[in-house]
């Protein structure tokens, strides 16, 4: 037996916490896991999860209007937001009793508290109790990134958005990235004026731009409007509720809610990283090997607090990999390359590897290969937003080495696309598949 308490102390029951501690305690470790709010993480509790959820209540926005092309007769439909959100929030819950009870079969102990480090083995919790452990594990997230302005007090986060008591009439959106463009959908499709407003004139840093151009024509059309170059001075809040944004850049702005979705920085604040020894990059992020281990021998991490890729999917990938190697006896990294992505607006983005800019830079020579179509379901409906697939091609090689789409359902194809990706299949593999037809899946065969 070990003289520690635990062969392993996680902090944070997020995502790449919850895996790495029931396939450690699989492996036959003796786990504790501590969790200050609600297990499940930012995805489950306050992130992709829930966020989905109101994506797809906000798709029956469109589907509702085009269904009268359809032969379908729809009386006057008003959208309740009170429903979904409590709906969402209730499953939610579930969600938070299926992860419990999956720490729980394999006899994971559970302290519903905040813990701290208060050594290489050793962890403090809010009750006062210290705990040793032969390995610590920090799985704590990150946390939303508020400006420090005049009035930050009447603004949201992507925490608090899921629990507005009433749907804002007129809602501004701080941000360029996928967290700013999908609420800007959502709140968008159920019936809100929204502003985006970007302190540079560049929207999801890291996208195709020929991809990132056609999600801005369609927001634009659908009446989203933007403010680029633009910064918050102050926010006042009026006597009858509603907010005056004070800009610099654009002119001031009147709304009922304000939604800062300007990043997220890792949550290892008041935690007793760094006065143990374990070394933080400027963003407070702790580094780590490809072993994902820190400074200290016995502490480790993963997930957004090591700010590598923040995707729940990446998490998982290295929480398993941790207790594989560390407890398993199979030393395993993570394989970073080739990671598919998705921004879930309205039309939602699909990606993975290179875009065109990365390829030229990279690789010298390439080919695009683009198709730019209406889906049949928008032609009927007389809908005229158009899809845009684009392949990127080494030209030296005929290695496709990237794929960017918008369009319907654009995440759900380019999840199998990216396994074609991933195994560096040719275009000519692509050119020899048959096409699926009628599909919008099958314009990535048929690229001439």
């Amino acid at each position: 037996m070990s003289d520690f308490d635990y062969d392993l102390f996680v902090i944070g029951a997020g995502s790449g916490g919850v895996r790495a501690s029931r396939v450690a305690a699989a492996h036959g470790a003796r786990v504790a896991i501590a969790e200050e709010y609600k297990v499940g993480g930012t995805c489950v509790i306050r992130g992709c999860v829930p966020k989905k959820l109101l994506v797809y209540g906000a798709h029956f926005a469109e589907d509702l209007n085009d269904a009268a092309m359809f032969g379908w007769d729809v009386p006057k439909c008003e959208f309740n937001w009170p429903v979904l959100r409590d709906a969402v929030q209730a499953e939610v819950t579930r969600l938070e009793g299926a992860y419990t009870s999956t720490l729980e079969s394999h006899k994971v102990e559970r302290f519903l508290e905040r813990a701290t480090v208060s050594g290489p083995n050793q962890v403090k919790l809010a009750s006062g109790r210290t705990l040793t452990a032969g390995k610590i594990l920090i799985a704590v997230g990150s946390w939303p990134v508020l400006p420090a302005i005049e009035g930050i007090e009447h603004a949201i986060s992507s925490n608090e958005v899921f629990h507005l008591e009433e749907l804002p009439r007129r809602v501004v959106i701080a941000g360029g990235g996928y967290i700013a463009n999908e609420f800007a959908g959502i709140f968008h499709q159920f019936g809100s004026h929204v502003t985006i407003v970007n302190r540079s004139d560049t929207l999801l840093r890291g996208y195709d731009q020929q991809i990132v151009d056609r999600l801005l024509q369609i927001s634009i059309k659908k009446g989203i409007d933007f403010r680029f170059n633009s910064k918050f001075e102050r926010i006042e809040k009026r006597e009858d509720g509603s907010l005056k944004l004070t800009m610099t850049g654009c002119d001031d702005i009147e709304a009922d809610a304000v939604l800062f979705a300007t990043g997220r920085s890792p949550n290892t604040k008041g935690l007793g990283l760094a006065e143990c020894g374990v070394e933080l990059d400027p963003h407070g992020a702790v580094k780590v090997g490809a072993d994902n281990r820190s400074s200290v021998p016995s502490i480790f991490a993963v997930g957004d607090v090591t700010n590598r890729i923040q995707l729940t999917p990446v998490a998982i990938r290295e929480g398993q990999a941790f207790a594989d190697s560390e407890f398993g006896g199979k030393p395993t990294t993570v394989d970073y390359g080739c990671v598919p992505s998705a921004v879930f607006s309205h039309p939602p983005i699909g990606a993975v590897g290179l875009t065109e800019g990365e390829a030229r830079n990279r690789l010298g020579t390439i080919r695009t290969y683009t198709s730019d179509f209406r889906a049949m379901k928008n032609v009927l409906a007389g809908r005229n937003e158009r899809s845009l697939y684009k392949m990127v091609v080494d030209d030296t090689t005929d290695e496709v080495v990237g794929l960017h789409m918008i369009g319907p359902d654009a995440p759900e194809i380019l999840q199998a696309a990216a396994i074609a990706v991933k195994a560096k299949l040719k275009k000519q593999d692509f050119d020899a598949t048959v096409a699926l037809h009628p599909s919008m899946a099958e314009e990535l065969v048929l690229l001439k």
